[in-house]
């Protein structure tokens, strides 16, 4: 049952979180809008950490890992993801973040030389042919038109979050637990993020409204700190193969709340290369021994 629970908060939570995100969009700059969501989430763990009595002090090259961290998924990623969000739905943006699954995949093997298994390629191929139906209609204009324009800062945005990913696969080899590799990668996230900022000439500035510190509450409490809680714990109860496949079903959350909210009008090719996109991920994502099982359970072996 607490699993099921686990599960269900982190779908659900990341489900709606494309959607929050489009409440951001408002007179507050997308990037200072990353850099006070992270900040208040990074606050909000090393509380936490200091009220469980968590060790914060690490070494200077520990702090380089969990920089970097910060810096490609907390600023890098998620600068990319709010700009991507200005041309996307919420529904179709979630899609394209799916392919992460693949992509991390690909940069293990590049860097940290983990095996590629077959399933990753098989999988990884179906997802891009069902996110290139989802965009059928950019690819054959080759046109940069606002749903390409979406569709490549999404691509960039995820891979930057990959390569994120493999840091943080760096950070528990160097010993550093989720919450405090958050925390710092939070914070470092957010004080890169407000570098930017400032470089490209903006100004501290906070929309007032509730329907800006809504969503930024929303975005920083539930989104940054319950969701990855869920989902770690998920991780240290059935293993990261099977939590994975939060971000599997969050998109399909997100969907339907873009076609309830944002009119995304449904086709047949994109609801094909959807469906084409998760299964690419189930794929991904299944350990092969369990791939074998359901064929023999079939009778197809």
């Amino acid at each position: 049952m607490l699993n099921l629970l686990l599960y269900s908060a982190a779908v659900l939570i990341w489900g709606c979180t494309w959607l929050v995100i489009k409440f951001q969009l408002t007179q507050v700059p997308p990037v200072l809008s990353v850099a006070y969501r992270f900040g208040l989430a990074a606050t909000i763990l090393f509380a936490f950490c200091f009220v469980t009595n968590r060790s914060l002090r690490y070494s200077a090259r520990q702090h380089g890992y969990l920089a970097l961290y910060g810096g490609l998924i907390f600023c890098c990623g998620y600068i990319l993801c709010y700009q991507a969000s200005i041309f996307l739905t919420s529904g179709l943006l979630a899609i394209v973040f799916s392919l992460i699954q693949a992509m991390n995949i690909l940069n293990l093997r590049l860097f940290l030389k983990r095996p590629v298994r077959f399933r990753a390629v098989t999988g990884g191929l179906i997802g891009l042919c069902g996110l290139c139906l989802v965009f059928r209609n950019e690819i054959l204009s080759f046109s940069l038109t606002a749903g390409a324009k979406g569709l490549l800062l999404g691509i960039v945005a995820a891979y930057f979050s990959s390569l994120g990913n493999v840091a943080a696969v760096k950070n528990d080899a160097n010993g550093v637990p989720v919450a405090q590799a958050n925390a710092f990668g939070m914070a470092y996230g957010a004080l890169f993020t407000l570098a930017v900022h400032f470089l490209l000439g903006g100004r501290l500035e906070i929309d007032g409204s509730i329907g800006y510190l809504g969503p930024l509450l929303y975005l920083a409490v539930f989104g940054s700190v319950i969701a990855f809680g869920c989902y770690f714990a998920l991780v240290n109860r059935i293993g990261a193969d099977y939590a994975a496949y939060c971000a599997t079903l969050s998109p399909i959350i997100a969907m339907f709340l873009s076609w309830l909210f944002e009119g995304y009008v449904w086709t047949v090719p994109a609801l094909i290369g959807m469906l084409a996109v998760l299964l690419g991920n189930v794929i991904v994502l299944t350990p092969g021994k369990v791939i074998k099982r359901a064929y023999r359970v079939a009778g197809w072996s």
